[in-house]
């Protein structure tokens, strides 16, 4: 399947974004981490984004929810997660794609990814240290990435992650 039909996350889908975190990551953290999310105010609806199957089921899920850099407003991209058996269908990177879109129609202008250097840099992460990005916690450099949504360049200084995100 190519063209993936995306939407943002209803009340009805709480149990399905359970459900694809859980297989997704073989542990309640990050299905715990998104529930937890819901109930703080770094939760900005309208910025899960869903990937669904053809019948209509959500099948993978973006969410961006409110950090800063020092004390500029950023979006945090994560938990990403795709139910296995449409893993590397293209089902995440249009659930990214459409929470990047719905995120730059909202004004927002940056995002944070803690995640996987292959993956995220097709999105136009790129290293958050060329631009003076960093964490309160040792993480691989080439792991912590930001991207401008606008063009704005990136402010330099510490990522304030959200309370359920422990960091």
């Amino acid at each position: 399947m190519n063209d993936w039909v995306t939407r943002p996350e209803t009340a009805g889908d709480v149990d399905a974004v359970r459900r694809i975190n859980l297989a997704a990551f073989e542990r309640p953290d990050e299905a715990d981490l998104v529930e937890a999310l819901r109930a703080d105010p770094a939760w900005l609806d309208g910025l899960s984004l869903l990937a669904l199957d053809a019948s209509g089921t959500p099948v993978g899920q973006a969410l961006l929810t409110r950090c800063h850099i020092d004390d500029v407003p950023a979006l945090c991209l994560g938990p990403c997660a795709v139910l296995p058996e449409f893993q590397r269908t293209g089902a995440g990177g249009a659930a990214v794609r459409a929470a990047l879109a719905a995120a730059t129609a909202r004004g927002e202008r940056f995002v944070v990814v803690l995640g996987h250097p292959e993956y995220y840099p097709r999105f136009g992460f790129d290293r958050a240290s060329v631009a003076g990005i960093r964490l309160s916690i040792e993480v691989p450099d080439e792991a912590l990435m930001a991207r401008s949504l606008d063009g704005t360049p990136l402010p330099a200084g510490l990522v304030r992650y959200a309370a359920p995100f422990g960091v």
